[in-house]
């Protein structure tokens, strides 16, 4: 099988188009050169493994011998997986965004050889369809028109790129206007209890999207104000997801979306980003309410990453694909959620008669399927499964003892979990991304610690210590975004930096480790020297060393994702509370005067920035606690703590002298504490001092 230069590549979404007949080129000097040399134009595509329209778009026309032999003859053709360029990526879906209103991936910009983009859009049919333009056809129109008005598009590029510029530019505070206040946060609440679905959760209509950030800031305000709509919101919402069919029923974990407003036809992707903020929104949701179902909504998240997406050095894998085949027979024939969809008779021959229909019904699995309208072929006579109705409802419905049913429906998932293990699972995208990785440790820090699972607790450090083995150069300080196949690769970004040391600073507060915490103010040092603007605040999210990356940017929208400005905001607030380093409150202080007019005007697009501004306003506590680690009843203290919400405040704990003095200089009262002997009903002793010490600045626990 012939092969492009994309077979030497090491990220999986360019591997994926090794065998195509594009001659294709990875991003770098060696297809700028020749775009150069050639004053050639640049088709540049940008997607990523697990992308169903990505991989559409390929067996259309990336695999078409005609549709190859254009982009060949008339342009250099570059491919760019997202994940591992965001920054790249960021630029051209910038243009995208603003010259179309819209954006997505696959995305395909056109470029000047000086890489300033001048056409862009995102999926392309391969020919002329309900009144959108083939591939092929914008192939010959860019082509001809490059040939007769190349100079116009010269000055057309540099005026976008100028435009641009002004665009992604943070407006500075007016003078004298307020860089914080408990108003702002109120609106912050408000934009969202306007957009709340108050029947099904979620913020806004179909497609549903989680933001786990949104949940991030609404249980802070209620944590500080006590206002019983923000929690609701949040309950609600986890409820309803946890419900529906983005929620693996069977094998735990969350897809990427619901293409309908109850969370009922998921988008099948799975993305590790996903898992781990949506877990640290189940185990703040049992923080909260004791709710047992928010618990096992996360410990079911955390199984499934342990089982599929962890590599044997510890570290996690990136995503799961939405497409699996539809037929073992013919496996490159794939469908939208195949893996994922039954039919009512297959349930029933693997599961028997009886707690079959229990199954059908608890599940909402019908004789015809359940998703017979939707668009998608493969759908049809499947079910997609679901919660519809409660154990208790279905025991009630049949007249059963529940106990019976209870165990008839665990015996039934548990069967058909091993029957759908012996399908083809959907591709694996096994590249290792410290900013993604750092998302999971922090959600295992916190799921060892709430739950006291000691084996999350474990999964946490060994991927806090894969990154620091194989991503971190201790000499440099330098952080790389990427592993995979025993290379890693490519210089860190913000969002990597950012990420870890939060997980870094997650990790500690867990576990106590004071490398962890060290190592978390030695990245923030790197962090500021990177990325930091020194005279305007806030991070930009490249370096200023690549001469390729045209438009350098501060990104602030917390997305599918939160922005390296929104973390690395909390971060230095959190770090500045440990270490009474000033030079970490002048960072916060700046990046927040940078974006607050932001906080202002667009609270909606900044949710993870307001969370951290609750942390600020409310004066966050440092708790210490004096005593060995191990010690049965240090252990138990610490589980009393990580078993409250108590978001705005630091923890640490003093189990050595060295410890003590090493930490003394950021907590002062660290001084002069020393462990102390437990006298008899020490257990209720420390009940009545957290109940003290909790509502103090300064909690300290002897």
């Amino acid at each position: 099988m012939p092969t492009n230069r994309l077979s030497r590549e090491k990220s999986p979404y360019l591997l994926q188009h090794a065998h195509n007949p594009v001659d294709w080129y990875p991003w770098g000097p060696e297809a700028f050169d020749k775009a150069r040399a050639e004053n050639k134009p640049i088709f540049l595509s940008i997607g990523y493994s697990t992308c169903h329209w990505c991989h559409v778009m390929e067996r259309e026309s990336f695999e078409n011998d005609a549709i190859a032999a254009q982009l060949n003859r008339d342009f250099v053709p570059i491919k760019v997986d997202r994940e591992e360029r965001p920054d790249v990526d960021r630029v051209y879906m910038t243009f995208v965004q603003a010259s179309t209103g819209g954006g997505g991936w696959p995305m395909s910009v056109w470029l000047t050889p000086d890489l300033k983009p001048f056409f862009g859009g995102t999926y392309f049919p391969p020919e002329n369809r309900y009144g959108h333009p083939g591939f092929g056809s914008v192939l010959t129109q860019i082509a001809a028109a490059w040939l007769s008005d190349r100079q116009q598009i010269l000055g057309s590029a540099r005026d976008v790129i100028e435009q641009l510029r002004k665009t992604v530019a943070v407006a500075p505070l007016r003078p004298g206007a307020p860089i914080l206040d408990a108003a702002q946060l109120d609106s912050g609440f408000f934009v969202f209890r306007r957009t709340f679905d108050s029947r099904l959760g979620g913020f806004g209509g179909a497609p549903k999207f989680p933001r786990p950030s949104v949940h991030n800031f609404l249980l802070r305000y209620y944590a500080r104000t006590k206002n019983r709509e923000a929690l609701d919101m949040v309950l609600v919402t986890l409820r309803e997801m946890a419900k529906g069919g983005m929620h693996d029923q069977l094998g735990g974990g969350f897809h990427r979306y619901s293409v309908d407003e109850r969370w009922f036809v998921p988008h099948f992707e799975k993305m590790l980003y996903d898992q781990a903020q949506l877990a640290i929104s189940y185990l703040e949701a049992f923080q909260i309410t004791g709710d047992g179902e928010f618990a096992e909504t996360a410990r079911r998240i955390f199984d499934y990453v342990r089982r599929d997406m962890t590599d044997a050095g510890g570290a996690f894998y990136s995503a799961e694909d939405a497409d699996s085949a539809i037929d073992p027979a013919r496996p490159h024939e794939k469908g939208e959620g195949a893996f994922y969809i039954w039919t009512a008779e297959e349930i029933r021959e693997r599961a028997g008669d009886t707690p079959a229909a229990w199954f059908h019904y608890r599940y909402g699995v019908e004789q015809t399927g359940n998703v017979a309208h939707d668009p998608h072929s493969e759908f049809t006579g499947k079910n997609i499964l679901y919660r519809a109705h409660t154990i208790e409802e279905t025991a009630a419905h049949f007249g059963a003892p529940l106990e019976d049913v209870q165990a008839g429906l665990a015996n039934a998932g548990r069967v058909l979990f091993e029957a759908r293990s012996k399908r083809i699972r959907p591709h694996l995208d096994d590249k290792i991304l410290t900013a993604w990785n750092g998302l999971m440790i922090s959600a295992f820090a916190l799921g060892g610690a709430v739950l006291g699972e000691p084996a999350y607790a474990e999964a946490a450090r060994r991927a806090a210590d894969f990154l620091i083995d194989r991503m971190y150069d201790s000499a440099t300080g330098l952080l790389l975004r990427r592993y995979r196949d025993g290379e890693a690769l490519i210089p860190g970004f913000l969002d990597d930096y950012a990420l870890f040391v939060q997980a870094l600073l997650d990790l500690y507060e867990a576990q106590f480790d004071r490398r962890h915490l060290e190592l978390a103010s030695r990245l923030m040092e790197k962090q500021r020297e990177l990325f930091e603007d020194a005279a305007q605040g806030g991070f930009f999210s490249t370096t200023a060393d690549d001469a390729s990356i045209v438009l350098r940017a501060k990104e602030d929208y917390d997305g599918a994702e939160p922005s390296g400005n929104s973390v690395a905001f909390g971060n230095l607030l959190r770090l500045a509370q440990i270490t009474g380093r000033a030079d970490f409150t002048e960072s916060a202080d700046h990046l927040l005067a940078a974006f607050g007019s932001r906080l202002s005007v667009a609270p909606m697009a900044i949710p993870q920035l307001l969370a951290a501004c609750e942390f600020r306003l409310s004066e966050p506590r440092q708790i210490l606690i004096a005593g060995d680690r191990d010690a049965l009843d240090t252990q138990a203290l610490l589980r009393t703590v990580h078993a409250r919400f108590v978001p705005n405040r630091v923890l640490l704990l003093l189990d050595s002298e060295e410890t003590r003095a090493a930490l003394a200089a950021g907590a002062p009262a660290v001084a002069s504490r020393e462990p102390q002997p437990r006298p008899e009903g020490a257990a209720t002793t420390r009940r009545k001092i957290w109940k003290d010490q909790a509502q103090r600045r300064c909690g300290v626990i002897p």
